[in-house]
């Protein structure tokens, strides 16, 4: 096959392509040519018939003619692609000149806000977070924390059981526990994360979350832990802020006690939410029982430490001074847009 004839497939290509209106049309007339089936496809199929002396120059101006069908097919094709876009912005009632919407970007949850909080404070005296899995098994949730057999807390009407002795946790205690029997003395942890009990009303609901404190070490005493309290409700609710403790009882502390601050609504004179005592509850706490620490293969001669616990909900609630616990699992954007 004489060379004439690649010459005029190449020319018939370039009138059918610049004939086309749209990308679709070039492409349809793209494979017509340069496709497994297509003109100069078929063409090499003659090579078999030419002698060896004829078939590198006939090879040679069928690869030219390629290459320049494909130059031309990529011009062609971005300057419709241009006319095609043209087209649409010039039908749309789009205006490529006027500013964008507004995207709103996320934030974090209040609860995930006040935990942040929580640990940059207590960070600041050394503590580091710890965590562990929602499921525990009854020893770790209650035998190991000195909760005995007959202890309420074990009913069914306070705690999710699940099957082979395992519940859903009802305290981050469990990861204290975790901790002594794998980590070594001394040490000072955080326990932040989500529990779970059978109980919903406006202030408490079966899923919540709770801030845990451990402080292990050798002369450890009670003075040490209203130190850490005091310094964490001054840095949390305001300098000003004085804290009490009150006589109470943990099966796993000893003594125990419930530690109130200074309303900060009213800086103690007296409101609404205080009952106007003055007085807010924060928390519990207590030195370690000593069986706690002997279950963990800790001696408690040699090692003392103090436990102290905070209900996340609660604290936001104080601090944003809101009444009713359930706005934290209802995710109405006008509450949670107040926290950006």
């Amino acid at each position: 096959m004489s060379t004439e004839k690649i010459n005029q497939i190449v020319e018939e290509a370039k009138a059918s392509f610049q004939s086309c209106q749209n990308p679709d049309e070039l492409y349809k007339s793209k494979v017509k040519v340069l496709g497994k089936k297509g003109a100069l496809s078929l063409v090499m199929q003659e090579m078999k018939n030419l002698s060896p002396e004829e078939r590198p120059a006939f090879g040679q101006s069928v690869n030219e003619a390629k290459k320049s069908l494909e130059s031309l097919y990529a011009s062609l094709s971005e300057e419709l692609v241009k006319q095609e876009m043209a087209q649409k912005l010039a039908q749309s009632m789009l205006d490529p000149e006027l500013p964008g919407f507004e995207v709103k970007t996320g934030t974090y949850h209040p609860i995930e806000l006040v935990i942040r909080e929580m640990i940059d404070i207590l960070s600041r005296i050394g503590f580091s977070v710890r965590l562990g899995p929602l499921i525990e098994h009854d020893d770790l949730n209650f035998t190991a924390l000195n909760f005995p057999e007959d202890h309420p807390a074990r009913e069914m009407q306070d705690t999710f059981y699940m099957k082979h002795d395992h519940v859903l946790r009802t305290h981050t205690s469990p990861i204290q526990v975790r901790t002594l029997r794998s980590e070594s003395l001394p040490l000072r942890i955080l326990a932040p994360g989500s529990v779970f009990r059978c109980d919903s009303d406006t202030t408490h609901a079966p899923n919540f979350y709770q801030v845990e404190g451990l402080w292990v070490d050798k002369k450890v005493s009670m003075a040490h832990l209203k130190g850490v309290v005091d310094f964490f409700a001054k840095s949390y609710f305001g300098d000003k802020t004085q804290t009490r403790f009150r006589p109470s009882f943990f099966p796993f502390t000893e003594p125990s006690a419930e530690v109130d601050c200074t309303c900060p609504l009213c800086a103690g004179q007296g409101c609404r939410v205080c009952s106007k005592t003055g007085w807010i509850e924060i928390g519990g706490c207590g030195l370690v029982h000593p069986n706690v620490l002997k279950m963990s293969d800790v001696d408690p001669d040699q090692w003392q430490g103090f436990a102290f616990g905070f209900g996340v909900e609660r604290m936001a609630m104080i601090k944003y001074r809101l009444s009713d616990i359930r706005l934290f699992n209802e995710n109405d954007l006008r509450f949670l847009e107040q926290f950006r």
